[in-house]
């Protein structure tokens, strides 16, 4: 647009930047970073289209912001050293993209991190120089939730038909699970530690978990319900079940972005708000395969790990 303007034409030029503004608003891309490996929420497969539940999404939330949608995938690691949270933070910070989606929203994932930078995660595109570099980190501020991922019970071929109420039902059982992992703190502390006797642990990101469950090494693990949803999608005629017990501390997933970017947030809660009120985000998880929760309360999940040990 030119910037010499002469002075008779400025209350025109006034009159008319709304409208100047909205469609240069309208030209710029909705950035949104994805998991490259999470089905059936986000998957980008060489040769193949994306797909999932969040690319859905995020698709019709670029439409109701009337905006062209760029995905920024990149690749979370799977360890015990990984950090969603300084992952998502490096990458919005960085400009990689103004929303990361599928984020647990919880008071701990939300905090000012404790580190002034973090390293990106591989992402598409990404240099040499970029695997190597720190970005200097800024402060999240998550969107509304709009879908529920609880943790749920999936029992082996030797345990199928076994009822489960509650995480005392795994009594007897062989169980199985990632070291570390959310599903770990569970089952170690559970009725101080009743249960430890009856664990195998395996190494995230090198063992295959739902692999020996499937062999029948091992009778029953917990882990995310879409993990599951996942593996049910990839092998149809698996021998492992889902017990339909979800344990009762789960997290909402919503986008987050940086608190400077307040109102994009604003934008896309209003774009989630209508999307869930016609069904469509419902619609999504069926289409992609996922077994739809809605957004449950409280919105942000306390000190998950308190509730967890006193429990």
């Amino acid at each position: 647009m030119r910037r010499c303007l002469s002075i008779w034409s400025v209350a025109a030029i006034l009159l008319a930047a709304p409208l100047g503004a909205s469609a240069a608003a309208a030209e710029d891309p909705l950035k949104i970073c994805l998991d490259e490996d999470r089905p059936p929420l986000s998957m980008h497969r060489k040769g193949k289209p994306d797909a999932g539940f969040d690319v859905l999404l995020a698709q019709a939330v670029a439409e109701r912001l009337r905006r062209p949608l760029v995905i920024q995938w990149f690749e979370s690691r799977l360890d015990e050293d990984s950090s969603p949270q300084l992952e998502a933070n490096a990458l919005l910070s960085d400009g990689r993209c103004s929303l990361v989606g599928s984020y647990a929203l919880t008071q701990d994932s939300l905090v000012v991190p404790g580190m002034k930078t973090a390293r990106l995660p591989d992402f598409a595109g990404a240099t040499r120089d970029d695997r190597r570099r720190r970005v200097p980190l800024g402060v999240l501020a998550p969107s509304r939730p709009y879908v529920y991922s609880p943790m749920t019970v999936v029992l082996g071929p030797k345990a199928r038909g076994r009822k489960i109420a509650d995480i005392g039902d795994l009594a007897g059982l062989r169980l199985v699970i990632e070291s570390g992992s959310l599903g770990d703190a569970i089952l170690m502390t559970f009725d101080k530690g009743r249960l430890i006797d009856s664990i195998t642990h395996l190494v995230p990101g090198r063992d295959d978990l739902l692999g020996a469950l499937q062999r029948g090494d091992h009778d029953a693990t917990l882990i995310d319900l879409a993990r599951f949803d996942a593996h049910r999608a990839a092998h149809p005629d698996t021998a492992i079940t889902a017990s339909g017990y979800y344990y009762p501390i789960g997290a909402n997933r919503g986008y987050v972005g940086l608190a400077s970017d307040g109102a994009l947030i604003e934008a896309v809660n209003k774009a989630l708000g209508q999307l869930a009120a016609e069904g469509k985000i419902a619609e999504f998880g069926k289409q992609a395969g996922l077994t739809y929760l809605p957004p449950r309360e409280p919105a942000i999940l306390g000190d998950v790990w308190t509730q967890i040990i006193q429990r």
